[in-house]
């Protein structure tokens, strides 16, 4: 069961797999489950695991309140829903709560626990970055893909400082690591609130990306290139003139791979 395929369709998961889903027994094991997982009853059976029956109540009576259903919505609700609860609690039990959230088997539950560091005001963007690095590193697609989520409102608060504590995550050994740094300042992104500044001045970020011209990973080619391709849609000459010097400077074949999927706004246009 740990090591299933996963289904294709919503409807052909197995019952028992969507239950154990929902109770957070389980991590999903494709986009299919992941979305596929009912946030609200795993919510729900979490709170009582951890001895909170009687603060569900209220809890899911709010968030059954909402019009908004969509699971990228639902994600940070819930995380703040946990930060009021984390909020009486002394400071000990908060963490104790956090921990057991940021390494819970389900992998949903975790992306509560990543959305909760984004949304603690009292932490400074290098407390958050250091907070959010093993949702960034972590073993599931979904773990890190909402962990970059949810520190995008914090690097467009301080941009240039974000880009320069990123310059060494650019270096790091884990391409995880690598590839958050590049998706987290993503022009457009991806299910999230564009960067302006970004998209008006890509070369602001330059810093991070020309390091990774020649990545031998492709989850961060990928990365690299749907990064130059946001940039591509308001600054084609720009993102045409970068991909040129880097294929005059590296030949290899992760570059050309970086550059021919960098370009393909610009290749589909002419």
């Amino acid at each position: 069961m740990e090591h299933r395929k996963g289904a294709r369709r919503v409807t052909e998961i197995p019952v028992e797999i969507v239950e154990l889903l929902n109770k957070g027994y389980l991590q999903s094991v494709n986009l299919t489950e992941w979305l596929a997982v009912d946030h609200l009853v795993l919510l729900e059976n979490v709170l009582n695991e951890l001895g909170f029956e009687q603060e569900a109540k209220p809890i899911l009576q709010r968030l059954n309140a909402l019009s908004e259903k969509k699971i990228m919505k639902l994600i940070p609700v819930i995380s703040r829903e946990w930060q009021l609860l984390f909020d009486c609690k002394s400071e000990l039990e908060r963490s104790r709560l956090f921990a057991v959230l940021a390494h819970h088997k389900s992998d949903s539950v975790r992306c509560w626990a990543a959305y909760i560091v984004g949304q603690n005001h009292q932490w400074s963007l290098v407390q958050k970055l250091t907070a959010i690095r093993p949702f960034a590193a972590d073993e599931h697609f979904g773990v890190r893909e909402i962990s970059w989520m949810a520190l995008r409102e914090s690097v467009i608060a301080e941009l240039d400082a974000s880009i320069e504590l990123l310059k060494d995550w650019v270096h790091d050994q884990d391409a995880n690591i690598r590839r958050f740094a590049i998706e987290l300042t993503r022009p457009h992104g991806v299910w999230a609130k564009h960067i302006t500044a970004l998209k008006e001045n890509p070369a602001i970020a330059l810093p991070l990306l020309e390091p990774l011209n020649s990545d031998p990973a492709k989850y961060v080619q990928d990365s690299v290139s749907n990064w130059l391709n946001d940039a591509s849609k308001s600054h084609p000459a720009w993102v045409q003139q970068i991909c040129d010097e880097w294929l005059n400077l590296s030949g290899t074949k992760e570059t050309k791979r970086i550059v021919t999927r960098a370009t393909r706004s610009i290749t589909d246009k002419k």
